[in-house]
């Protein structure tokens, strides 16, 4: 059956009109108040905790993304350094806050996959004792030498550490730290000689590099490029598959004569564990946010950093995946 055609008056239909889109507007509000979203409190002030020493890759990338972070959440974020045990004090500090997203943790890959597998007595489980919120940026390290050092292939370091027993020295940002986990791999796999020096964070590390109390390290290109350019330092190879764009006159260590050696990282927003979902959505969403802003993604590039937006699961499930690769590539590597 044809239903017959209904012409409505002009105004009726203004009326109509007007009657849905007040009904629209009010729609909202004549909801139940559980079906209502309601943005979960954020604390006045939010710690950003770094395991580490200023002046190191992951206190800069800290204070590159903390004011960035701020911004988005409407909230103070300052950056607090407690270095030691290869980012552990850190995390450990973060484990034992209260989970109300005022303190928070930077933490980098080492310190939640690595740590796990080679300290004796870590003083917090990772996977249990924080709460993932977001992926933040990955990494590739690079292989630098004193400059004063008679090699610029890593066949000659090889050559010369054999050539010279006891007198290579790699630094590294501690215990379990991915330049440790490097330099180690790197003497497992091709037999040379090395000692492990290690520190409470990179920069320190790479100033004795530069001063010769070390003869080598692997670590981040963003702190490393500046003293490359500079002349203060040699790079010999990138620890990716590929070359970095970065530094795209550098060959990896698989083209130098390691193959299969591939040592990355990544950095990742943490709180404490039994964080309220809602706030961790909403800390999530921020930091999505502050990744797609331009500039901050520019000045993040331009270090080095690969960004790495996602879920807190993508998060979590990276850690998960990590820690049970490092089990592996970690045996026999214990913290002193």
């Amino acid at each position: 059956m044809v239903q017959p055609k209904i012409h409505s008056h002009p105004g009726a239909r203004r009326r109509k009109a007007l009657a849905l889109m007040a009904a629209a507007a009010l729609g909202p509000l004549l909801l139940p108040l559980p079906a209502m979203a309601q943005q979960a409190p954020l604390p006045p002030l939010i710690k950003l905790v770094v395991g580490y020493t200023a002046g190191g890759p992951v206190d800069g990338a800290a204070r590159l993304l903390a004011p960035a972070l701020a911004q988005e959440l409407g909230t103070q974020v300052i950056v607090e350094n407690k270095p030691g045990a290869g980012g552990s004090m850190g995390g450990d500090l973060v484990a034992k806050a209260a989970p109300d997203g005022a303190t928070l943790f930077l933490g980098a890959s080492p310190t939640i996959t690595i740590n796990p597998n080679v300290q004796r007595k870590m003083p917090f489980d990772p996977m249990k004792d924080l709460t993932p919120i977001a992926p933040l940026v990955a990494y590739t390290n690079v292989l630098v030498v004193n400059k004063d050092l008679p090699v610029r292939t890593v066949g000659e370091l090889l050559a010369y550490a054999r050539a010279h027993p006891g007198k290579v020295f790699y630094g590294s940002a501690g215990v379990g730290s991915s330049n440790h986990l490097s330099g180690a791999l790197l003497e497992k796999m091709t037999g040379a000689p090395m000692s492990h020096v290690a520190y409470k964070g990179s920069a320190p590390a790479l100033a004795d590099v530069m001063g010769g109390t070390l003869t080598m390290m692997f670590d981040i290109i963003a702190t490393s490029r500046p003293y490359i350019g500079s002349g203060k330092v040699h790079a010999l190879a990138v620890t990716s598959p590929q070359r970095n764009r970065m530094l795209p006159e550098v060959p990896t260590m698989i083209e130098s004569g390691v193959p299969g050696f591939d040592v990355g990282g990544w950095f990742g927003l943490y709180g404490p564990a039994r964080m309220d979902p809602a706030l961790v959505a909403r800390i999530n969403a921020a930091a999505r946010r502050m990744l797609a802003r331009e500039e901050l993604a520019a000045r993040l590039n331009d270090q080095g950093y690969d960004l790495w937006p996602g879920a807190p699961e993508v998060l979590a499930h990276k850690g998960v995946a990590d820690r049970k690769l490092w089990a592996t590539a970690s045996k026999g590597i214990e913290a002193e």
